[in-house]
Parts: C-alpha cells; structure tokens; sequence
C-alpha cells in the first residue's frame, strides 16, 4: 500500500487551513496576502511531494494510507490515501488556487483577510474530498465547501443578485447531498447484511472495504441512481446545471474559475458511482451516455448564443462535462483515461480562462460583447494567453485539450457510435462559439475609449497566466506524462466494470 510514517497527505489537507487561520488573524493586509500566497506555494510543493512518493506502478492501489479511529462506534475512520486516478488532481488543483489568490490580489478591496482566507480553506477542504477514503469523511468535506462557497459568492460577488446567486448554489448543492447521504447509509447496511453482523457495529463506511462488498443488483439500481444524482448536480450536468451560469455573472470570476475548473461532481462520478455499482453502471450506460450527450450539445446550443464572455464560459464547461460523461460511459480504456485528462483540462483552462474574463472585467467593468471590442490591439499580451487557453478548449493539436477530445471522441465511436455523432457535433459547435465571440471581443476597430485606454496584463498576471499555459503545451505535447500516471488505475477501475458485465452475461 507503500504506507510512510509522516502524514503527508493530512499535511495536504491542514496546510491550507493552518494558513487560513494564519491569514485571518494578520492584522496588516499586504501580510495577509504574502501569508496566502506562501501557504499556497507550500501546498503546490507539498503536493508535488506526494506526485514523488506515488508509485504509478501501483495506481490501482491506495496509497500513502492514514487511518484513525473517529467514531468507533459506528465504525467511521479518518481514512485517506490516494491512486492514480485521484493523484494529478492535487497538483492542478493547487496550481490553480495559486493562480486565484495571485489574481485576487488587487481586485478584492473589502475584508480582504477573510477572502483570502476563505480561499485557502476551501483548497484544504477540496483536497479533502479527493484523498477521503471513508464515505462519511468524504460527505463531510463534500458539505464543508458549501459554507465557504457561499461567503465568497455572497460577499464578494460583482453582480446585483450575488446573494441570491449564493443561496441558489447552496440550495442546489443541498438537494444533491440528500440522496449521497441516502445511498451511502444504504451501502453501510447493506455491508452489514452481506456479512451477517449487526447493526451499528458492523456497518461500513471505508471505501475499499465497500468495493470488496457485493451488492445486490436490485439494490445496485437504486445505489447508482442516488449517487448518480448527487454527483450530476455538481457536475453539472442538464437539468442540474442552471446554477452555474447565475454564478457565473454574479459571482466573484475567481470563484467560478474554481467551480469551473475543479469539477467535483464529474471526479465523484468516476470514483463512486461507476466501482461501488457497477452492475447497475454496465445495465444503464447507454443512460449515462444519452444524459451525457444532451448535456453536450445543450450546452454548446446555448453558449452559441451567449454575447457575455462569463456566461460563454459557463454554458461551454457545462457541455464539456457532457463529453466527459459520454467518455465515462464508453466503458474502454480511451474513456476513462480520457475523461481524467479532460477533468484535468478543466482545471487549467478553463479556470484560466474565467481568470481571464475576470481581467477583463476588473479592468472594464464588463464582459458583454458590447463594452469589447478591438481588444487584440490593446492588450495583445491577454490576447496571447486567451488565444492559447481558446484553442486548447476546443481541442488544437499540440495543446492538452486535443489529447483528451480525441481519447473521448474515439472512445464513444467504439463504444456507442450514435452518441459519438453528439460528440463530434459538440467539437464543431464548441469551435463555433468561441470562434465567433473572438473575432467579435478581440478584432475589429476600438470604438469605446475606455476600451483604448485599458492596460494589459500586470507583471503579476503574466507570470501566473504563463504557469497554466506552460501546463497546457507541456500536457499536449507529452500527453504519456498524463496517462502514464492513471493508466494501472484506469485498468483496475475498467476491470471491476467488465467483471460485472460478464457476470451478467453468464446470468
């Protein structure tokens, strides 16, 4: 299990939040931000540390275990560990927390210590949910994003209706707990069911102790549909997903860069959903894949239509969700693979992406198509970036986004070749929008002066805009890097998929 004698994975999780405390109580802002930004480097480093001890020839293996008792009575542990699938998400995600805290440096001008704070609370908290081994654990740091999320779209929000955007989210992310919380009680019984023991001493709530427990196939049914909906809504996938775009324009952009680019609900469906019923995710795959699909060419319809960079961008990571879910449901190995390397996508372009947006926005105090224009000519070293960051959206070779398309695209072929004519028809839609809005935001001449006089990027901004893009190129053009890491992962996770599958042929 390659366990070692220092927590280092508990570091991961407490790092940021000793920092948040840290930060809190600084009196002086400048230092608050200085504490922010040295905590968030140490956590990149701390979780670069772990990418070294991780043993990739063990990925489908959890790794680096730590195990507590919390209540015994129960039989819930403080478990956490990690595998291939979970282990690049550490590195990305701190990288991009790092990027937000850089870009929130000057445009946060209230309660600047409890902002910045927040943001490195919720990195602890984020961590949390990929390392939780123990169901109960995992729904706590599941749930504990929801308070924090919310003070930082209510408070620092930049629309007229960012209150109400915060409840909505909260209220959404609320409706999907309920039935995670319902289907890992059923798992927790069912596991003391399966071994004859009794109830509350015998119940399960460690993870791989509940993959090595069978569940009734009329039980999987319900299991995958309660998880499924848990992890759909904070996907998002359709019809779940209409708290994004209102976040989107009324919250903070280095909030939704988060929620854009860290995509929970997708990583829970490959953690949870598929291995703990898998089944139930063999006998409804075709499910998945139609929900996959229409979320993909939804979103991509709807983003077409959009004249606001924000809500462009939230509707195009909605229907980027529903091609990682068309991937996820392929059930081959070009699916599975290719759905963490889009996961991992999201994480640097699209957050960098909203990042930009939000420049925009802090400079011009909008993002509609109307207030733009002629922006190449003014700022071309944004231009630059967000021209790099678009292109690896919609797939160009020699960026990380056309590695990861074209994984998900052939997988679906294989798999169900009616829902891949839906994932080449999102590819040219997704080049569709976002082409037309650039020609449209970027060329063209300067008729506003507040466009003619606005300044390009900071040195400050360059420098963390050029980490994410050097990720992108380093991933598209050294794809293996990625793969390489999940791929023992990936077989294992695949392989318990396909013993289901024949253990439903044979019956």
């Amino acid at each position: 299990m390659n366990n070692v004698s220092f927590p280092v994975l508990s570091m991961l999780i407490l790092l940021p939040l000793v920092g948040a405390f840290a930060v809190a109580v600084s009196r002086d802002i400048r230092l608050a931000k200085l504490i922010a930004l040295v905590f968030a480097g140490l956590e990149l480093i701390t979780t670069l540390v772990v990418v070294n001890l991780f043993d990739s020839d063990l990925g489908g293996n959890f790794q680096l275990l730590e195990r507590h008792a919390w209540i015994p009575s129960l039989n819930i542990d403080y478990l956490i560990g990690v595998d291939g699938i979970a282990l690049l998400f550490l590195p990305v995600s701190a990288v991009l927390t790092l990027m937000v805290i850089m870009a929130s440096w000057n445009s946060v001008q209230h309660q600047t210590r409890l902002h910045f704070a927040l943001l490195l609370a919720l990195e602890g908290v984020t961590l949390g949910v990929f390392l939780a081994l123990d169901m109960v654990l995992f729904f706590l740091f599941w749930e504990l994003t929801l308070p924090l999320i919310f003070f930082l779209i209510g408070l620092w929000g930049i629309g007229s209706g960012r209150r109400r955007a915060a409840i909505k989210y909260t209220l959404f992310m609320l409706f999907g707990g309920v039935p995670l919380l319902f289907a890992i009680i059923i798992l927790a019984l069912n596991h003391a069911a399966v071994t004859g023991g009794n109830i509350p001493q015998d119940l399960a709530f460690s993870l791989p102790v509940l993959l090595a427990t069978p569940v009734p196939d009329g039980l999987q049914g319900w299991v995958f549909l309660l998880l499924l909906l848990g992890f759909a809504v904070k996907a998002p996938l359709a019809p779940f997903h209409t708290w994004l775009p209102t976040v989107a324009m009324e919250g903070p952009t280095q909030m939704t860069a988060l929620l854009i680019g860290l995509k929970l609900g997708a990583f829970g469906i490959i953690r949870f959903v598929m291995p703990l019923a898998p089944s139930a995710a063999v006998e409804y795959s075709w499910v998945l894949g139609i929900l996959g699909a229409i979320t993909l060419v939804y979103g991509a319809l709807i983003a077409l239509q959009q004249t606001n960079l924000r809500r462009l961008l939230a509707y195009a990571s909605v229907s980027h969700v529903g091609l990682v879910i068309v991937g996820i449901a392929s059930l081959n190995m070009s699916g599975i693979q290719g759905a963490i390397f889009q996961l991992l996508n999201f994480t640097l372009i699209a957050g960098s992406l909203m990042l930009v947006a939000g420049f925009i926005q802090h400079r011009l105090g909008s993002t509609e198509l109307i207030h733009l224009g002629g922006l190449a000519s003014v700022m071309p070293r944004l231009t630059c970036f967000y021209f790099l960051f678009m292109l690896a959206s919609i797939g160009l070779p020699g960026t990380s986004g056309f590695p990861a398309e074209l994984l998900l695209i052939i997988s679906t072929m294989l798999a169900h070749p009616s829902i891949s004519i839906a994932a080449l028809l999102g590819a040219v839609l997704s080049a569709a929008y976002m082409l037309s809005f650039t020609r449209r935001a970027f060329f063209g001449p300067v008729i506003r002066d507040s466009v003619r006089q606005v300044q390009d990027l900071r040195p400050r901004e360059l420098a963390l805009l050029c980490v994410s893009a050097l990720l992108v190129l380093n991933f598209g053009f050294a794809p293996n890097s990625i793969l390489k890491s999940n791929r023992v992962a990936a077989e294992a996770w695949l392989s318990r998929l396909v013993g289901a599958s024949d253990v439903m042929a044979r019956n």
